[in-house]
């Protein structure tokens, strides 16, 4: 019988108890306590309430919970001592078929985690999508956390637990993310078109304009028409663009979406979550036949990423007019030019300067992107609401001290480039976590021509800092530099550091922002806002129009511009339905 809301509400706590049994394995003590929280606002907020309970637990009590799980194929699994619904997943995962060798495999990985740990190995096996993990999945999961610090998997069986108790819900109370899913297929599809020299490795690559890159085009610009777009072009820089169409003529637009570039080995949803969220939307209109009081812009912007040419974010900068003519003749790893590349791809250069938009025309700017970082993963929080995008500067260093014989020069004589540039290193660590939301970053540090018995006399290095105001990342930047002065000055080393990129932080509109958080409120959900870390076409569009965003929880602690970069299709539905909230805001405002 499927379960509801209005039932659970009804009962007293040992009845509710009872209707969730077996949703946290032998562990009813988490639904008694999660029944505090009645009622419901949804199945959202009671899953939260559930991982709450768990999450604010004691250490014991947590680690009881986890011993409470079977291993993966293991004695339980044998003497068919498992409970109906780990018999249901693992069956679902094909662990009841394994051959000897891949249950040999898992045995040993048992033991060796069992070893490590001191408690079972536990993988949601029904996976992001709920159909069940291959069994290679399974056990190259199983290897990489084995190299985990045990306090983070302990963590991260816990959140794995979660999403376990998560799927047995859906299933009791005959829940189907239906949209998530689809948003979930779309991009497992689109992952299939990559850049040749990945493709053999299995790796999603698409940078601007390849084979690959106009594929995906093609691919999006089908789906835009299939979900009932009534305008659907590719622009001049590649943008594919979609155009639902308000209920009148005279209808401004709502403009919203994200780009399908990615990175060299990058994930699958970076970007791409933030196309196909708002299609989804858009086809639950067409097939409702409704229109609403304004229309959508929905545009997969055809380069973020920087990685095939120098200059980034060319398809929203081309939406602000930001498109320099210079550009054209930069140069990718093969040696053809940006201008090259677009005729090649059969794009009018000539149009680009039409393609910037009238502010006017045009209510404001949204966009839903995956968080790429831990902080909605540890919360165990599925949305979160941007406040603002943060603010950068990035410089090129080069600092010169003086190379000497390693065994022969005494330590009060060097004039060590790489000694001064590590002490400025922990500056920037400790600098940097002062301000709480402030970030910086020493990504490259090499000594050139390095020698194991020399002193080094150059090193090169990079300094990216990061803040969610301008004034909180020019106090950062102005004190980093500062201290490389003193460390220069002080160790008799000299230093040049090159401005290489420098944009203004986007706070979120108010008025937009409080849009989100009412639709992630009445989602059930608690309300969590935080800044983005990461750059985003938000920032651009963000020169012309108000501009918010919504970020997705991520799997594998939030991991981006990674392969192992995921999210589940129920955080994907949540998506969904928080944007359909957003879009009937703005509706009830502009009737």
């Amino acid at each position: 019988m499927t379960l509801t809301l209005a039932q659970l509400h009804s009962a007293d706590v040992a009845e509710a108890t009872q209707l969730l049994d077996g949703i946290y394995e032998h562990s009813p003590w988490i639904a008694a306590q999660a029944m505090s929280e009645r009622p419901f606002k949804s199945l959202a907020h009671l899953k939260h309430a559930m991982a709450t309970v768990v999450n604010t637990a004691s250490a014991q009590a947590q680690l009881d919970l986890i011993r409470a799980h079977p291993e993966l194929a293991g004695k339980a699994m044998v003497s068919k001592s498992l409970t109906a619904e780990s018999t249901h997943e693992q069956s679902k995962a094909g662990l009841t078929q394994c051959t000897p060798e891949e249950f040999a495999r898992i045995q040993q990985l048992n033991a060796d985690y069992n070893a490590r740990f001191g408690h079972p190995f536990i993988l949601a096996v029904r996976g992001a999508r709920g159909t069940g993990l291959s069994k290679q999945e399974i056990i190259d999961t199983f290897a990489r956390r084995l190299e985990n610090h045990p306090d983070f998997e302990r963590a991260e069986a816990l959140r794995n637990i979660h999403r376990i108790a998560e799927i047995r819900l859906n299933d009791k109370f005959g829940v189907e993310p239906t949209l998530g899913n689809d948003v979930w297929d779309w991009q497992e599809r689109l992952s299939q078109h990559t850049d040749p020299g990945y493709e053999e490795l299995g790796q999603l690559t698409v940078t601007y304009l390849t084979d690959a890159h106009r594929a995906c085009a093609q691919r999006i610009s089908h789906w835009m028409r299939d979900c009932g777009f009534d305008e659907v072009e590719i622009d001049a820089v590649g943008n594919v663009v979609g155009r639902y169409k308000g209920a009148h003529d005279n209808a401004r637009y709502l403009i919203t979406g994200s780009h399908y570039d990615t990175v060299r080995n990058g994930g699958k949803y970076d970007g791409r979550l933030g196309i196909f969220v708002p299609m989804a939307c858009v086809r639950e209109l067409h097939r409702e036949n409704r229109r609403l009081p304004f229309g959508m812009e929905v545009v997969a912007f055809a380069e973020e990423e920087g990685q095939r040419y120098k200059a980034t974010f060319l398809g929203s900068g081309a939406l602000i007019g930001d498109f320099r003519n210079e550009w054209l003749d930069q140069k990718d790893a093969d040696g053809i030019t940006l201008r090259e590349a677009m005729q090649h791809a059969g794009l009018c250069i000539d149009d680009i300067p039409r393609l910037k938009r009238n502010a006017a025309d045009y209510l404001g700017f949204v966009e839903v992107h995956i968080e790429q970082g831990p902080v909605l993963n540890e919360l165990d929080i599925p949305l979160g609401v941007v406040t603002s995008i943060n603010g950068g500067q990035r410089y090129v260093c080069e600092m010169t001290g003086m190379a000497s014989h390693a065994g022969t020069t005494p330590m009060n004589r060097r004039r060590d480039a790489a000694v001064g540039v590590a002490e400025l290193a922990l500056y920037v660590e400790q600098r940097a976590a002062q301000d709480g939301d402030s970030v910086a970053t020493i990504g490259q540090l090499n000594v050139p021509n390095g020698s194991i018995n020399v002193v080094p006399g150059r090193c090169l290095f990079s300094l990216d800092m990061r803040a969610p105001t301008n004034a909180q990342r020019d106090a950062l930047v102005a004190d980093i530099l500062a201290r490389l002065d003193e460390i220069a000055r002080r160790r008799g080393l000299h230093y040049k550091a090159e401005l290489a990129m420098s944009a203004s932080a986007a706070p979120s509109a108010p008025e937009w922002q409080r849009r989100w958080e009412n639709a992630v409120d009445a989602l059930g959900l608690p309300l969590f806002r935080m800044p983005s870390g990461a750059g985003h076409d938000a920032m651009k569009i963000h020169e012309i129009l108000p501009q918010a965003m919504l970020f997705v929880r991520g799997l594998n602690s939030g991991i981006s511009h990674n392969p192992l970069e995921s999210t589940t299709s129920d955080d994907m539905q949540l998506a969904v339905d928080a944007f359909s909230h957003l879009l009937e805001q703005l509706a009830r405002e502009h009737a």
